[in-house]
């Protein structure tokens, strides 16, 4: 795969600051921290603010759900890596308007320990309540819910947090509300190709070129099942909504 990059190394750097200054309007730098970004639009009758992040890669999450009615601001990681709690904590204190911070996330090793960590920190050093909803809506990721990633659900959950907090909810209702959306959320991936890491230009798993895999994780993780694509999905789509329904819990 072909691609135009300077340094690998300041990719992510780069990804900031390109869209920082094609949005100035909407969303800008912390001055505490260059990964560390708020959205300049927020309604009036928010109180409680919201943060998101993750690892970089995954575009137009996680920068691009900063905005009016969704997150209030978004620390960056590396590629595919969880932000280190510095960030966390930046955005944290920039958007907090004394009424708390709701953290959203996926259920990935790093994130679940650097949000923690700046959660303490935060609440230690600056007096700022926070609470957390953790997305997992992958059910190929595991049959134990508490087990399963946040993939492309995690969107829907934004939307829910959002939507409360311009409401004028305070953090225990808008925690809910965002509880009761990933609770009630289900997702599978089906990768058609694999992704090219920039340090080093080569793919991060391998794939077939008439093969999709189902199942897979957003960074790569092993699918449950490859298929062979070359007479297209069509036959197979009631099959993987059956599994989806089965692998679908209601929530009271």
């Amino acid at each position: 795969m072909k691609k135009m990059i300077n340094n690998p190394d300041d990719v992510i750097d780069e990804l900031v600051d390109g869209y920082v200054i094609a949005y100035p309007d909407y969303i800008r730098r912390t001055e505490l921290h260059q990964r560390a970004l708020i959205g300049k639009k927020r309604n009036p009758d928010r109180q409680v603010s919201i943060l998101i992040g993750g690892g970089s890669g995954h575009e137009p999450g996680f920068l691009g759900y900063v905005g009016a009615g969704m997150a209030d601001g978004v620390a960056v990681g590396n590629i595919f890596a969880s932000p280190s709690p510095i960030p966390i904590q930046a955005v944290t204190k920039e958007i907090d308007d004394g009424h708390g911070v709701l953290y959203i996330y996926g259920n990935y090793a790093g994130d679940l320990m650097n949000f923690e960590m700046a959660s303490e920190m935060t609440e230690i050093e600056d007096d700022i309540e926070t609470a957390v909803v953790i997305g997992n809506d992958d059910v190929a990721s595991s049959k134990d819910i508490d087990d399963r990633r946040g993939i492309a659900g995690e969107l829907l959950v934004y939307k829910a947090a959002g939507a409360a907090a311009d409401f004028g909810y305070d953090l225990d209702e808008v925690k809910r509300i965002a509880q009761l959306a990933n609770d009630n959320t289900r997702s599978m991936g089906i990768g058609l190709s694999p992704c090219y890491l920039p340090q080093t230009g080569k793919p991060s798993f391998d794939l077939e070129e008439n093969e999709m895999e189902i199942g897979l994780g957003h960074h790569g993780e092993p699918g449950i099942e490859k298929n062979n694509n070359k007479n297209g999905t069509g036959n197979r789509t009631s099959d993987y909504a059956k599994y989806l329904k089965r692998r679908t819990i209601p929530t009271k």
